[in-house]
């Protein structure tokens, strides 16, 4: 195992009780649950996205938007009416 640096966090009383909760049931020890999350927090996304791939992405979009606007495509739908169909689905 690699060296360890200590720290000293400090935790709020319920945050403390399912900690040790948890920690207990899956037999491992509270600092390792605490780098588990650490480990997850720090594989996030640092940062916005490229700004190239949304450039990239952003004139695909708006020339399959012309494309269909030249087609004479249209929608056929409304964001209210999805939200109507979907809506009555639930409540089946």
């Amino acid at each position: 195992m690699s060296r360890m640096v200590r720290k000293q966090i400090y935790l709020e009383p319920g945050q403390e009780k399912r900690l040790k909760q948890q920690a207990q049931a899956l037999g491992v020890s509270e600092a390792e649950l605490i780098r588990r999350g650490v480990g997850q927090v720090t594989r996030l996304p640092a940062g916005p996205p490229d700004p190239r791939a949304w450039r990239v992405e952003l004139a695909f979009m708006r020339k399959r938007a012309r494309r269909r606007k030249a087609l004479g495509q249209t929608r056929r739908w409304t964001r209210e009416a999805l939200y109507a169909e979907r809506l009555s689905r639930l409540s089946r």
